[in-house]
């Protein structure tokens, strides 16, 4: 294959057509345009998105969709009139457009869909989608989700902040340096703020809340969630200490996720897969 990108935007049909003859694999970058505070753009999740599908496409030479930029995102809205700039997407409409990209996808030729994750909310509502996927066409369908809340997972060696600093939350300081590392130009750091949450007002005094998981501790265990929005433990948007965050650590973790994805791919690429039902006959 003789490829000028593996954004299947930037190529023709002979390209996707070539590349089919070889390979039945794509990755399908999903993220969300919300607030990260006053320091990061709203697009900070797809940047990340971004960023590290195409750098496991260069390693692994496989191609990609242009990432799905909006997200499920209500707990980011704030009060009406603040002008945050989220833009969330009600989760069965979110998953019927996932749905019809996997499908058109599917009617051409590839057998093997990943979506490549970089939206902690997206998760809440993604396994009925994956399910209809497979169930309907016998497709490969998997879902990765390349980022750090609460497991830090492959980076945890390259974030300084300490637990109660929250490195991985949000506009802290793994996305923070994220940013940084895509385009300096497009963090204000003479904005950021260090956040730490506090418990929602409305809470019973004896549950406590930490960060932005929607667990909340009761008599030292979580079994319980609530569906809080973000303004509820932090006026600023931001979750942690964004301050230790470089451009270094940035373009670090984006090599790790990047070849992490990248060998993920190849094996999914051994796993048998038979496709039943191809033609996607209700697209209109």
């Amino acid at each position: 294959m003789d490829l000028r990108s593996y954004n299947i935007a930037d190529l023709a049909p002979p390209d996707i057509q070539g590349y089919l003859e070889e390979k039945d694999i794509v990755m399908v970058p999903i993220a969300s345009m919300e607030q990260h505070g006053p320091h990061l753009p709203l697009a900070t999740d797809t940047i990340q998105a971004d960023e590290i599908t195409r750098r496991a496409a260069e390693r692994a030479q496989v191609l990609y969709t242009p990432c799905v930029w909006f997200g499920y995102s209500p707990q980011h809205m704030y009060e009406p009139g603040a002008g945050t700039g989220t833009i969330t997407v009600r989760s069965q409409i979110l998953l019927e457009v996932y749905h019809d990209v996997a499908r058109s996808l599917i009617h051409h030729g590839f057998n093997r869909l990943v979506f490549v994750n970089n939206h902690g909310s997206n998760v809440k509502i993604i396994d009925p989608l994956l399910r209809r996927i497979r169930y309907e066409t016998g497709a490969f369908v998997a879902f990765s989700k390349l980022y750090a809340e609460r497991y830090l997972g492959l980076v945890s060696d390259v974030m300084e902040n300490p637990p109660e600093e929250t490195p991985g939350w949000h506009s802290s300081e793994l996305e923070t340096a994220q940013v940084l590392a895509h385009d300096e130009e497009l963090v204000r750091m003479d904005r950021a703020v260090n956040q730490q949450v506090t418990k929602p007002d409305w809470f019973p005094d004896s549950f406590i809340k930490l960060d932005g998981a929607p667990e909340v501790e009761f008599q030292g265990y979580q079994y319980f969630l609530f569906p809080t929005d973000h303004a509820d433990f932090t006026p600023s948007g931001v979750i942690g200490n964004p301050f230790r965050a470089t451009a270094e650590k940035g373009e670090t973790t984006y090599e790790l996720y990047a070849e992490h994805l990248a060998a993920a791919l190849e094996e999914f690429q051994r796993v048998p897969v038979e496709v039943h039902t191809r033609e996607w006959r209700d697209r209109a």
